[in-house]
């Protein structure tokens, strides 16, 4: 399977419900480094997975909306413990709506699974992949 990554980055602040959080329950902020690699079992008539500009664009355009905001104030996430792994698949759920509308350059049925991975730290990450069909 071929895949092509893009990178974006956010920094919020969030807090989180129920004592297994700790310290984390209190308002706090956090830098999110997002990965995006998008698969495909064969290149484009052009050799790419996917147009990497329009890749960029998708993630940055879920992301923006987020990034310098204190997530416990969005609608969307409104009773939602905004953690790592709920980032990843809020993310997921995002790109692969752009890639079911063939936004990236490419009919989205070609492109066959999408890997969201989430980096809080140099030392912790949570990922979420899944096939798009």
């Amino acid at each position: 399977m071929f895949a092509v990554e893009v990178r974006g980055h956010i920094m919020i602040a969030h807090s989180f419900r129920g004592e297994l959080f700790g310290p984390a329950q209190a308002l706090h902020g956090a830098t999110f480094v997002i990965d995006a690699a998008f698969m495909s079992e064969k290149l484009d008539a052009n050799g790419v997975v996917v147009d990497i500009g329009r890749a960029h664009e998708a993630l940055h355009g879920v992301l923006g909306p987020l990034n310098y905001r204190n997530l416990d104030e969005l609608p969307q996430f409104k009773g939602q413990n905004t953690t790592t792994e709920f980032v990843t698949k809020y993310v997921f759920d995002a790109l692969a709506a752009a890639v079911r509308a063939g936004s990236l350059g490419r009919d989205g049925r070609e492109i066959k699974a999408l890997r969201i991975t989430v980096l809080e730290s140099p030392s912790a990450r949570a990922s979420y992949e899944a096939p798009l069909w």
